[in-house]
Protein backbone atom coordinates (compact mmCIF):
# COMPACT_ATOMS: atom_id res chain seq x y z
CA UNK A 1 0.00 0.00 0.00
CA UNK A 2 2.80 2.42 0.87
CA UNK A 3 4.56 2.13 -2.50
CA UNK A 4 1.68 3.27 -4.75
CA UNK A 5 0.67 5.97 -2.31
CA UNK A 6 4.19 7.38 -2.25
CA UNK A 7 4.36 7.26 -6.04
CA UNK A 8 1.04 9.06 -6.37
CA UNK A 9 2.11 11.76 -3.94
CA UNK A 10 5.39 12.39 -5.74
CA UNK A 11 3.60 12.73 -9.07
CA UNK A 12 0.98 15.13 -7.71
CA UNK A 13 3.68 17.36 -6.21
CA UNK A 14 5.45 17.84 -9.56
CA UNK A 15 5.07 21.41 -10.82
CA UNK A 16 2.72 21.78 -13.79
CA UNK A 17 4.44 22.35 -17.10
CA UNK A 18 4.01 25.80 -18.59
CA UNK A 19 2.90 25.76 -22.24
CA UNK A 20 5.67 26.88 -24.59
CA UNK A 21 4.60 29.82 -26.75
CA UNK A 22 5.52 29.67 -30.40
CA UNK A 23 7.75 32.44 -31.75
CA UNK A 24 7.72 33.91 -35.25
CA UNK A 25 10.50 36.29 -36.27
CA UNK A 26 9.87 38.64 -39.19
CA UNK A 27 12.89 40.09 -40.97
CA UNK A 28 13.24 42.24 -44.08
CA UNK A 29 15.64 42.52 -46.96
CA UNK A 30 16.71 44.53 -50.02
CA UNK A 31 15.11 47.86 -49.04
CA UNK A 32 13.29 49.40 -46.09
CA UNK A 33 9.59 50.29 -46.04
CA UNK A 34 8.60 47.02 -47.71
CA UNK A 35 5.82 46.43 -45.23
CA UNK A 36 7.32 44.16 -42.56
CA UNK A 37 5.12 45.83 -39.98
CA UNK A 38 1.94 45.35 -42.00
CA UNK A 39 2.97 41.74 -42.74
CA UNK A 40 3.58 41.03 -39.04
CA UNK A 41 0.31 42.73 -38.08
CA UNK A 42 -1.61 40.84 -40.78
CA UNK A 43 -0.19 37.52 -39.64
CA UNK A 44 -1.28 38.42 -36.12
CA UNK A 45 -4.79 39.08 -37.40
CA UNK A 46 -4.92 35.73 -39.20
CA UNK A 47 -3.71 33.73 -36.21
CA UNK A 48 -6.09 35.53 -33.86
CA UNK A 49 -8.91 34.75 -36.29
CA UNK A 50 -7.99 31.10 -35.76
CA UNK A 51 -8.63 31.48 -32.03
CA UNK A 52 -5.02 31.92 -30.90
CA UNK A 53 -3.78 34.47 -28.36
CA UNK A 54 -1.21 36.58 -30.22
CA UNK A 55 1.23 39.29 -29.08
CA UNK A 56 3.33 41.38 -31.48
CA UNK A 57 6.71 42.89 -30.72
CA UNK A 58 9.12 45.24 -32.52
CA UNK A 59 12.93 45.19 -32.19
CA UNK A 60 14.31 48.52 -33.40
CA UNK A 61 18.05 48.90 -34.06
CA UNK A 62 18.35 52.65 -33.41
CA UNK A 63 20.33 53.82 -30.38
CA UNK A 64 17.63 56.11 -28.95
CA UNK A 65 16.19 54.65 -25.76
CA UNK A 66 12.69 55.24 -27.13
CA UNK A 67 11.20 57.43 -29.88
CA UNK A 68 9.73 59.90 -27.38
CA UNK A 69 12.21 62.68 -28.15
CA UNK A 70 12.81 61.86 -31.82
CA UNK A 71 11.98 64.31 -34.61
CA UNK A 72 8.56 63.44 -36.12
CA UNK A 73 9.92 64.38 -39.55
CA UNK A 74 12.44 61.55 -39.24
CA UNK A 75 10.57 58.93 -37.27
CA UNK A 76 6.87 59.60 -37.71
CA UNK A 77 4.43 59.48 -34.83
CA UNK A 78 5.15 58.23 -31.34
CA UNK A 79 2.58 55.55 -30.51
CA UNK A 80 1.60 55.39 -26.82
CA UNK A 81 0.54 52.18 -25.09
CA UNK A 82 -1.86 51.81 -22.16
CA UNK A 83 1.01 51.53 -19.69
CA UNK A 84 2.66 54.73 -20.95
CA UNK A 85 5.26 53.32 -23.32
CA UNK A 86 6.42 55.70 -26.06
CA UNK A 87 6.89 53.31 -28.95
CA UNK A 88 7.38 52.85 -32.66
CA UNK A 89 4.41 53.50 -34.93
CA UNK A 90 4.40 49.83 -36.01
CA UNK A 91 2.82 49.02 -32.65
CA UNK A 92 -0.15 51.04 -33.86
CA UNK A 93 -0.45 48.70 -36.84
CA UNK A 94 -0.21 45.70 -34.54
CA UNK A 95 -2.97 46.98 -32.27
CA UNK A 96 -5.28 48.05 -35.10
CA UNK A 97 -4.96 44.72 -36.92
CA UNK A 98 -5.09 42.35 -33.96
CA UNK A 99 -7.30 44.37 -31.60
CA UNK A 100 -4.87 43.59 -28.76
CA UNK A 101 -3.72 46.37 -26.40
CA UNK A 102 0.06 46.00 -26.20
CA UNK A 103 2.45 47.04 -23.46
CA UNK A 104 5.77 48.88 -23.49
CA UNK A 105 7.55 45.49 -23.54
CA UNK A 106 6.42 45.13 -27.15
CA UNK A 107 8.90 47.80 -28.27
CA UNK A 108 12.62 47.18 -27.80
CA UNK A 109 15.31 49.54 -29.06
CA UNK A 110 19.06 49.05 -29.26
CA UNK A 111 19.37 52.10 -27.02
CA UNK A 112 17.28 50.50 -24.28
CA UNK A 113 19.30 47.28 -24.60
CA UNK A 114 22.68 49.01 -24.28
CA UNK A 115 21.41 51.23 -21.47
CA UNK A 116 20.31 48.18 -19.50
CA UNK A 117 23.58 46.35 -20.14
CA UNK A 118 25.65 49.35 -19.04
CA UNK A 119 23.55 49.84 -15.91
CA UNK A 120 24.03 46.19 -15.00
CA UNK A 121 27.77 46.51 -15.56
CA UNK A 122 27.93 49.59 -13.31
CA UNK A 123 26.02 47.76 -10.57
CA UNK A 124 28.43 44.85 -10.78
CA UNK A 125 25.83 42.36 -12.01
CA UNK A 126 28.38 40.82 -14.39
CA UNK A 127 30.90 40.26 -11.56
CA UNK A 128 33.72 41.98 -13.40
CA UNK A 129 33.30 40.12 -16.70
CA UNK A 130 34.38 41.82 -19.89
CA UNK A 131 31.07 43.05 -21.30
CA UNK A 132 30.63 42.09 -24.96
CA UNK A 133 27.97 41.97 -27.64
CA UNK A 134 27.95 38.19 -27.25
CA UNK A 135 26.78 37.10 -24.75
CA UNK A 136 25.73 40.20 -22.79
CA UNK A 137 23.90 42.24 -25.41
CA UNK A 138 22.36 39.22 -27.12
CA UNK A 139 21.26 37.81 -23.75
CA UNK A 140 19.53 41.11 -22.95
CA UNK A 141 17.70 40.98 -26.30
CA UNK A 142 16.61 37.40 -25.70
CA UNK A 143 15.35 38.37 -22.24
CA UNK A 144 13.18 41.11 -23.79
CA UNK A 145 11.72 38.58 -26.24
CA UNK A 146 10.91 36.17 -23.40
CA UNK A 147 9.09 38.89 -21.42
CA UNK A 148 6.21 39.05 -23.89
CA UNK A 149 5.87 35.26 -24.08
CA UNK A 150 3.66 35.03 -20.98
CA UNK A 151 1.85 31.76 -20.14
CA UNK A 152 -1.44 33.00 -21.62
CA UNK A 153 0.14 33.71 -25.03
CA UNK A 154 0.07 31.15 -27.84
CA UNK A 155 2.17 32.98 -30.42
CA UNK A 156 4.68 35.85 -30.23
CA UNK A 157 5.37 37.64 -33.52
CA UNK A 158 8.60 39.66 -33.32
CA UNK A 159 9.55 42.03 -36.12
CA UNK A 160 13.22 42.97 -36.50
CA UNK A 161 13.54 46.54 -37.75
CA UNK A 162 15.85 47.57 -40.56
CA UNK A 163 17.09 45.26 -43.29
CA UNK A 164 19.41 42.28 -43.31
CA UNK A 165 22.93 43.60 -43.86
CA UNK A 166 22.51 46.71 -41.71
CA UNK A 167 25.40 46.79 -39.25
CA UNK A 168 23.16 47.91 -36.37
CA UNK A 169 20.84 44.91 -36.87
CA UNK A 170 23.54 42.27 -36.39
CA UNK A 171 23.10 41.80 -32.60
CA UNK A 172 19.36 41.33 -33.06
CA UNK A 173 19.79 38.75 -35.82
CA UNK A 174 22.32 36.86 -33.72
CA UNK A 175 19.98 37.00 -30.73
CA UNK A 176 16.99 35.57 -32.58
CA UNK A 177 19.23 32.83 -34.08
CA UNK A 178 20.33 31.84 -30.59
CA UNK A 179 16.79 32.12 -29.23
CA UNK A 180 15.34 29.77 -31.85
CA UNK A 181 17.98 27.15 -31.06
CA UNK A 182 17.41 27.47 -27.31
CA UNK A 183 13.64 26.93 -27.42
CA UNK A 184 13.85 24.32 -30.18
CA UNK A 185 13.26 24.82 -33.89
CA UNK A 186 9.82 23.22 -33.53
CA UNK A 187 8.81 26.26 -31.49
CA UNK A 188 10.26 29.02 -33.69
CA UNK A 189 10.20 30.03 -37.33
CA UNK A 190 11.51 32.82 -39.54
CA UNK A 191 9.51 34.86 -42.05
CA UNK A 192 11.51 37.02 -44.46
CA UNK A 193 9.88 39.90 -46.34
CA UNK A 194 11.73 40.87 -49.50
CA UNK A 195 11.39 42.65 -52.83
CA UNK A 196 10.81 41.23 -56.29
CA UNK A 197 11.05 44.32 -58.52
CA UNK A 198 9.54 44.59 -61.99
CA UNK A 199 11.86 45.90 -64.70
CA UNK A 200 9.90 47.62 -67.42
CA UNK A 201 12.79 47.44 -69.89
CA UNK A 202 12.82 43.64 -69.87
CA UNK A 203 9.18 43.31 -68.83
CA UNK A 204 9.93 40.78 -66.11
CA UNK A 205 10.06 40.34 -62.36
CA UNK A 206 13.59 39.91 -61.03
CA UNK A 207 14.30 37.50 -58.18
CA UNK A 208 18.02 38.21 -57.80
CA UNK A 209 17.56 40.85 -55.03
CA UNK A 210 15.58 38.30 -53.04
CA UNK A 211 18.21 35.64 -53.61
CA UNK A 212 20.98 37.92 -52.37
CA UNK A 213 18.93 38.98 -49.35
CA UNK A 214 18.23 35.39 -48.34
CA UNK A 215 21.88 34.48 -48.87
CA UNK A 216 22.84 37.35 -46.54
CA UNK A 217 20.33 36.13 -43.95
CA UNK A 218 21.60 32.57 -44.16
CA UNK A 219 25.16 33.81 -43.70
CA UNK A 220 23.99 34.97 -40.26
CA UNK A 221 22.80 31.45 -39.46
CA UNK A 222 19.12 32.07 -40.11
CA UNK A 223 17.25 29.99 -42.67
CA UNK A 224 13.86 31.49 -43.56
CA UNK A 225 10.89 29.15 -43.39
CA UNK A 226 8.60 31.54 -45.31
CA UNK A 227 9.41 34.25 -47.83
CA UNK A 228 6.84 36.99 -48.45
CA UNK A 229 7.68 38.53 -51.81
CA UNK A 230 6.61 42.14 -52.27
CA UNK A 231 5.98 43.61 -55.67
CA UNK A 232 3.86 46.17 -57.45
CA UNK A 233 1.99 43.31 -59.14
CA UNK A 234 1.03 39.69 -58.55
CA UNK A 235 4.01 37.33 -58.52
CA UNK A 236 3.06 34.32 -60.62
CA UNK A 237 3.78 30.68 -59.85
CA UNK A 238 6.85 30.41 -62.09
CA UNK A 239 8.56 33.28 -60.25
CA UNK A 240 7.60 31.88 -56.85
CA UNK A 241 9.03 28.47 -57.85
CA UNK A 242 12.25 30.16 -58.86
CA UNK A 243 12.47 31.85 -55.45
CA UNK A 244 11.69 28.50 -53.82
CA UNK A 245 14.47 26.75 -55.76
CA UNK A 246 17.22 29.30 -55.20
CA UNK A 247 16.29 30.18 -51.61
CA UNK A 248 15.61 26.61 -50.43
CA UNK A 249 12.07 26.99 -49.12
CA UNK A 250 8.93 25.06 -49.94
CA UNK A 251 7.08 26.38 -53.01
CA UNK A 252 3.94 26.92 -50.96
CA UNK A 253 5.99 28.93 -48.45
CA UNK A 254 6.75 31.63 -51.04
CA UNK A 255 3.82 34.01 -50.56
CA UNK A 256 3.00 36.73 -53.09
CA UNK A 257 2.11 40.10 -51.55
CA UNK A 258 1.45 42.63 -54.32
CA UNK A 259 0.66 46.25 -53.49
CA UNK A 260 -2.86 46.53 -52.08
CA UNK A 261 -5.12 49.60 -52.44
CA UNK A 262 -6.01 49.31 -48.74
CA UNK A 263 -3.67 47.97 -46.05
CA UNK A 264 -6.61 46.25 -44.38
CA UNK A 265 -6.89 44.01 -47.44
CA UNK A 266 -3.44 42.56 -46.72
CA UNK A 267 -4.57 39.91 -44.16
CA UNK A 268 -7.08 38.61 -46.71
CA UNK A 269 -4.43 38.68 -49.42
CA UNK A 270 -1.92 36.74 -47.30
CA UNK A 271 -4.60 34.27 -46.24
CA UNK A 272 -5.47 33.63 -49.88
CA UNK A 273 -1.75 32.99 -50.44
CA UNK A 274 -1.77 30.37 -47.70
CA UNK A 275 0.45 32.15 -45.14
CA UNK A 276 -1.47 31.24 -41.99
CA UNK A 277 -1.82 27.61 -43.09
CA UNK A 278 1.93 27.29 -43.71
CA UNK A 279 2.70 28.90 -40.35
CA UNK A 280 0.32 26.63 -38.44
CA UNK A 281 1.70 23.54 -40.16
CA UNK A 282 5.30 24.57 -39.49
CA UNK A 283 4.69 25.27 -35.79
CA UNK A 284 2.26 22.44 -35.14
CA UNK A 285 -0.60 24.79 -34.28
CA UNK A 286 -3.88 22.87 -34.46
CA UNK A 287 -6.76 25.24 -35.14
CA UNK A 288 -9.83 25.53 -37.28
CA UNK A 289 -9.97 27.82 -40.32
CA UNK A 290 -9.81 31.55 -39.54
CA UNK A 291 -13.07 33.42 -39.07
CA UNK A 292 -12.51 36.47 -41.25
CA UNK A 293 -16.17 37.23 -42.03
CA UNK A 294 -16.36 40.51 -40.10
CA UNK A 295 -12.96 41.66 -41.33
CA UNK A 296 -13.85 40.86 -44.93
CA UNK A 297 -17.20 42.66 -44.60
CA UNK A 298 -15.42 45.73 -43.20
CA UNK A 299 -12.96 45.79 -46.11
CA UNK A 300 -15.72 45.32 -48.68
CA UNK A 301 -17.85 48.03 -47.11
CA UNK A 302 -14.98 50.49 -47.29
CA UNK A 303 -14.22 49.56 -50.90
CA UNK A 304 -17.87 49.95 -51.96
CA UNK A 305 -18.23 53.50 -50.57
CA UNK A 306 -18.79 56.23 -53.16
CA UNK A 307 -19.76 59.35 -51.19
CA UNK A 308 -16.73 61.40 -50.11
CA UNK A 309 -16.16 63.36 -46.91
CA UNK A 310 -13.29 65.90 -46.85
CA UNK A 311 -11.46 66.39 -43.57
CA UNK A 312 -8.54 68.78 -43.07
CA UNK A 313 -5.68 67.88 -40.74
CA UNK A 314 -4.03 71.13 -39.63
CA UNK A 315 -0.64 70.19 -38.25
CA UNK A 316 3.03 71.05 -37.96
CA UNK A 317 4.42 67.90 -39.56
CA UNK A 318 2.06 67.28 -42.47
CA UNK A 319 4.96 66.98 -44.91
CA UNK A 320 5.40 63.50 -43.39
CA UNK A 321 1.91 62.02 -43.01
CA UNK A 322 3.32 59.21 -40.85
CA UNK A 323 3.69 61.87 -38.12
CA UNK A 324 -0.12 61.68 -37.82
CA UNK A 325 -0.55 58.05 -38.83
CA UNK A 326 -3.00 57.06 -36.07
CA UNK A 327 -5.08 60.21 -36.65
CA UNK A 328 -5.31 59.39 -40.35
CA UNK A 329 -6.22 55.76 -39.66
CA UNK A 330 -8.85 56.74 -37.07
CA UNK A 331 -10.46 59.03 -39.67
CA UNK A 332 -10.42 56.18 -42.18
CA UNK A 333 -12.09 53.88 -39.65
CA UNK A 334 -14.82 56.44 -38.99
CA UNK A 335 -15.38 57.13 -42.68
CA UNK A 336 -15.75 53.40 -43.34
CA UNK A 337 -18.06 53.16 -40.33
CA UNK A 338 -20.30 55.77 -41.97
CA UNK A 339 -20.01 54.07 -45.36
CA UNK A 340 -18.15 56.93 -47.07
CA UNK A 341 -14.70 57.51 -48.56
CA UNK A 342 -12.21 59.75 -46.81
CA UNK A 343 -10.50 62.63 -48.57
CA UNK A 344 -7.81 64.09 -46.28
CA UNK A 345 -6.54 67.62 -46.87
CA UNK A 346 -3.07 68.00 -45.32
CA UNK A 347 -2.69 71.63 -44.19
CA UNK A 348 0.52 73.10 -42.78
CA UNK A 349 -0.52 75.03 -39.69
CA UNK A 350 2.09 77.75 -40.32
CA UNK A 351 0.18 78.65 -43.51
CA UNK A 352 -3.17 79.19 -41.77
CA UNK A 353 -2.95 82.77 -40.54
CA UNK A 354 -5.43 85.64 -40.60
CA UNK A 355 -7.36 85.99 -43.84
CA UNK A 356 -5.63 82.92 -45.30
CA UNK A 357 -7.74 80.64 -43.10
CA UNK A 358 -10.72 81.05 -45.41
CA UNK A 359 -8.81 79.85 -48.46
CA UNK A 360 -7.62 76.70 -46.64
CA UNK A 361 -10.70 75.77 -44.60
CA UNK A 362 -13.87 77.13 -46.22
CA UNK A 363 -14.61 74.09 -48.41
CA UNK A 364 -13.83 71.46 -45.78
CA UNK A 365 -16.48 69.25 -44.21
CA UNK A 366 -14.54 68.95 -40.97
CA UNK A 367 -11.19 69.67 -39.33
CA UNK A 368 -8.83 67.85 -36.96
CA UNK A 369 -6.29 69.78 -34.89
CA UNK A 370 -3.77 67.10 -33.81
CA UNK A 371 -1.17 67.09 -31.05
CA UNK A 372 2.39 68.36 -31.09
CA UNK A 373 5.09 70.12 -29.11
CA UNK A 374 6.79 73.51 -29.45
CA UNK A 375 5.68 76.96 -30.56
CA UNK A 376 6.12 76.61 -34.33
CA UNK A 377 2.78 76.50 -36.11
CA UNK A 378 0.70 77.04 -32.97
CA UNK A 379 -0.76 80.39 -34.07
CA UNK A 380 -1.94 78.74 -37.28
CA UNK A 381 -3.74 76.11 -35.25
CA UNK A 382 -5.35 78.84 -33.15
CA UNK A 383 -6.44 80.66 -36.32
CA UNK A 384 -7.90 77.44 -37.77
CA UNK A 385 -9.86 76.80 -34.56
CA UNK A 386 -11.25 80.32 -34.57
CA UNK A 387 -12.39 79.91 -38.17
CA UNK A 388 -14.09 76.60 -37.35
CA UNK A 389 -15.76 78.08 -34.27
CA UNK A 390 -17.06 81.16 -36.08
CA UNK A 391 -18.16 79.36 -39.25
CA UNK A 392 -19.74 76.24 -37.81
CA UNK A 393 -17.19 73.80 -39.27
CA UNK A 394 -17.04 70.53 -37.28
CA UNK A 395 -13.76 70.43 -35.37
CA UNK A 396 -12.03 67.80 -33.25
CA UNK A 397 -9.04 68.89 -31.16
CA UNK A 398 -6.52 66.36 -29.87
CA UNK A 399 -4.15 67.13 -26.98
CA UNK A 400 -2.47 70.34 -28.20
CA UNK A 401 -5.70 70.81 -30.17
CA UNK A 402 -7.59 71.19 -26.88
CA UNK A 403 -4.99 73.57 -25.52
CA UNK A 404 -5.18 75.73 -28.66
CA UNK A 405 -8.98 75.69 -28.46
CA UNK A 406 -8.84 77.05 -24.90
CA UNK A 407 -6.26 79.69 -25.91
CA UNK A 408 -8.41 80.82 -28.85
CA UNK A 409 -11.58 80.95 -26.75
CA UNK A 410 -9.83 82.93 -24.00
CA UNK A 411 -8.53 85.46 -26.51
CA UNK A 412 -11.64 85.83 -28.67
CA UNK A 413 -14.50 85.31 -26.23
CA UNK A 414 -13.07 86.14 -22.80
CA UNK A 415 -11.21 89.12 -24.27
CA UNK A 416 -7.83 88.06 -22.88
CA UNK A 417 -5.77 89.10 -25.90
CA UNK A 418 -2.48 87.84 -24.45
CA UNK A 419 -3.80 84.48 -23.29
CA UNK A 420 -1.38 81.68 -24.05
CA UNK A 421 0.31 78.55 -22.80
CA UNK A 422 3.44 78.88 -20.71
CA UNK A 423 4.97 76.36 -23.09
CA UNK A 424 4.92 79.05 -25.80
CA UNK A 425 5.08 82.25 -23.71
CA UNK A 426 6.44 81.72 -20.18
CA UNK A 427 5.69 85.35 -19.28
CA UNK A 428 2.09 85.49 -20.55
CA UNK A 429 -0.18 87.47 -18.18
CA UNK A 430 -2.96 84.95 -18.80
CA UNK A 431 -1.53 81.40 -18.65
CA UNK A 432 -4.75 79.57 -19.51
CA UNK A 433 -2.59 76.51 -20.22
CA UNK A 434 0.18 75.73 -17.72
CA UNK A 435 2.44 72.94 -16.50
CA UNK A 436 1.07 70.26 -14.28
CA UNK A 437 2.03 71.30 -10.74
CA UNK A 438 4.22 68.22 -10.27
CA UNK A 439 6.28 69.10 -13.37
CA UNK A 440 7.27 72.65 -12.52
CA UNK A 441 11.04 73.04 -12.64
CA UNK A 442 11.62 69.63 -14.25
CA UNK A 443 14.32 69.85 -16.91
CA UNK A 444 14.41 66.26 -18.21
CA UNK A 445 12.35 66.14 -21.41
CA UNK A 446 11.98 62.38 -21.31
CA UNK A 447 9.53 60.72 -18.94
CA UNK A 448 8.09 63.93 -17.41
CA UNK A 449 4.70 63.73 -19.10
CA UNK A 450 1.30 62.34 -18.27
CA UNK A 451 1.71 59.17 -20.29
CA UNK A 452 -0.59 56.21 -20.81
CA UNK A 453 -4.17 55.39 -19.91
CA UNK A 454 -6.12 57.78 -17.67
CA UNK A 455 -9.77 57.91 -16.66
CA UNK A 456 -12.19 60.77 -17.26
CA UNK A 457 -15.74 61.49 -16.04
CA UNK A 458 -18.07 62.76 -18.74
CA UNK A 459 -20.77 65.28 -17.87
CA UNK A 460 -24.41 64.29 -18.08
CA UNK A 461 -26.02 65.73 -21.22
CA UNK A 462 -22.71 66.51 -22.92
CA UNK A 463 -21.92 65.63 -26.52
CA UNK A 464 -18.98 63.44 -25.51
CA UNK A 465 -21.15 61.52 -23.03
CA UNK A 466 -23.63 60.82 -25.81
CA UNK A 467 -20.87 59.70 -28.19
CA UNK A 468 -19.18 57.35 -25.72
CA UNK A 469 -22.44 56.14 -24.23
CA UNK A 470 -20.94 55.91 -20.74
CA UNK A 471 -19.86 58.15 -17.88
CA UNK A 472 -16.35 56.87 -17.13
CA UNK A 473 -13.98 56.46 -20.08
CA UNK A 474 -10.29 55.73 -20.47
CA UNK A 475 -7.95 57.26 -23.05
CA UNK A 476 -4.20 57.42 -23.61
CA UNK A 477 -2.32 60.64 -22.91
CA UNK A 478 1.02 62.18 -23.89
CA UNK A 479 1.46 65.75 -22.64
CA UNK A 480 2.86 67.98 -19.91
CA UNK A 481 0.56 71.00 -19.96
CA UNK A 482 -3.01 71.27 -18.64
CA UNK A 483 -5.89 73.75 -18.57
CA UNK A 484 -5.18 76.22 -15.77
CA UNK A 485 -7.87 75.72 -13.13
CA UNK A 486 -7.89 79.44 -12.33
CA UNK A 487 -9.70 80.09 -15.62
CA UNK A 488 -12.23 77.26 -15.50
CA UNK A 489 -15.13 79.34 -14.15
CA UNK A 490 -14.61 82.10 -16.71
CA UNK A 491 -14.43 79.61 -19.58
CA UNK A 492 -17.68 77.96 -18.54
CA UNK A 493 -19.39 81.27 -17.83
CA UNK A 494 -18.75 82.35 -21.42
CA UNK A 495 -20.02 79.17 -23.07
CA UNK A 496 -17.20 76.63 -23.15
CA UNK A 497 -18.40 73.47 -21.47
CA UNK A 498 -15.78 71.49 -19.58
CA UNK A 499 -17.50 68.25 -20.44
CA UNK A 500 -14.95 65.80 -19.08
CA UNK A 501 -12.82 65.94 -15.94
CA UNK A 502 -10.38 63.64 -14.19
CA UNK A 503 -12.02 61.50 -11.47
CA UNK A 504 -10.71 63.91 -8.79
CA UNK A 505 -12.11 66.92 -10.72
CA UNK A 506 -8.63 68.46 -10.83
CA UNK A 507 -7.85 68.19 -14.56
CA UNK A 508 -9.85 69.18 -17.63
CA UNK A 509 -10.04 66.27 -20.06
CA UNK A 510 -12.72 67.38 -22.57
CA UNK A 511 -14.19 70.68 -23.71
CA UNK A 512 -17.01 71.43 -26.15
CA UNK A 513 -19.27 74.23 -27.37
CA UNK A 514 -22.98 73.61 -26.91
CA UNK A 515 -24.18 75.95 -29.66
CA UNK A 516 -21.88 74.56 -32.35
CA UNK A 517 -22.57 71.66 -34.78
CA UNK A 518 -19.50 69.80 -33.49
CA UNK A 519 -16.75 71.52 -31.53
CA UNK A 520 -15.09 68.93 -29.29
CA UNK A 521 -11.56 68.71 -27.95
CA UNK A 522 -9.82 66.28 -25.64
CA UNK A 523 -6.55 66.38 -23.75
CA UNK A 524 -6.08 62.72 -24.72
CA UNK A 525 -5.05 60.90 -27.91
CA UNK A 526 -8.17 58.85 -28.74
CA UNK A 527 -6.71 57.99 -32.15
CA UNK A 528 -4.50 55.38 -30.48
CA UNK A 529 -7.51 53.26 -29.49
CA UNK A 530 -9.44 53.35 -32.76
CA UNK A 531 -9.75 50.09 -34.71
CA UNK A 532 -10.85 49.48 -38.32
CA UNK A 533 -13.64 47.19 -37.16
CA UNK A 534 -14.44 49.38 -34.13
CA UNK A 535 -14.08 53.10 -34.98
CA UNK A 536 -13.53 55.52 -32.13
CA UNK A 537 -16.67 57.40 -30.97
CA UNK A 538 -15.11 60.88 -31.23
CA UNK A 539 -13.99 60.32 -34.81
CA UNK A 540 -17.38 58.82 -35.65
CA UNK A 541 -18.95 61.97 -34.21
CA UNK A 542 -16.71 64.25 -36.26
CA UNK A 543 -17.32 62.42 -39.53
CA UNK A 544 -21.06 62.26 -38.81
CA UNK A 545 -21.17 66.01 -38.24
CA UNK A 546 -19.07 66.58 -41.36
CA UNK A 547 -21.54 64.58 -43.42
CA UNK A 548 -24.41 66.58 -41.96
CA UNK A 549 -22.62 69.82 -42.91
CA UNK A 550 -22.07 68.55 -46.45
CA UNK A 551 -25.71 67.51 -46.76
CA UNK A 552 -26.88 70.92 -45.53
CA UNK A 553 -24.60 72.72 -47.97
CA UNK A 554 -25.82 70.54 -50.84
CA UNK A 555 -29.44 71.36 -49.93
CA UNK A 556 -28.60 75.08 -49.89
CA UNK A 557 -26.96 74.82 -53.32
CA UNK A 558 -29.99 73.02 -54.74
CA UNK A 559 -32.33 75.63 -53.22
CA UNK A 560 -30.23 78.44 -54.70
CA UNK A 561 -30.25 76.80 -58.12
CA UNK A 562 -34.02 76.45 -57.97
CA UNK A 563 -34.40 80.13 -57.10
CA UNK A 564 -32.22 81.12 -60.04
CA UNK A 565 -34.19 78.91 -62.45
CA UNK A 566 -37.59 80.10 -61.18
CA UNK A 567 -39.38 82.53 -63.60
Amino acid sequence: MNGPLETTASVSESPPTTPQPKYIFVTGGVVSSLGKGISAASLGRLLKARGLKVVNQKLDPYINVDPGTMNPFQHGEVFVTDDGGETDLDLGHYERFTGENLRRTSNVTAGSIYLSVIQKERRGDYLGDTVQVIPHVTNEIKDRIRRVGTPDVDVVITEVGGTVGDIESLPFLEAIRQFANEIGRANAMFVHVTLVPYLAASEELKTKPTQHSVAELRSKGIHPDVIIVRSDREVDESVRRKVSLFCDVEPRAVISAPDAPDIYQVPLQLHDGGLDEVVCDRLGLVTGPPNLDNWRAMVERAAAATEVVTIGIVGKYVELPDAYLSVFEALRHAAAGHGVKLDVRWITSEDVTGLLADSYLADLDGVVIPGGFGYRGVEGKVAAIRYCRENGIPMLGLCLGLQCAVIEFARSVLGLADANSTEFDPSTPHPVIDLMPSQEGVEDKGGTMRLGLYAAKLAEGSKVRALYGEELVYERHRHRFEVNNRYRKDLEAHGMRLSGLSPDDNLVEYVELVDHPFFVATQAHPEFRSRPDSPHPLFMGLVGAALQRRSTQDDEIVATDLEVEAP
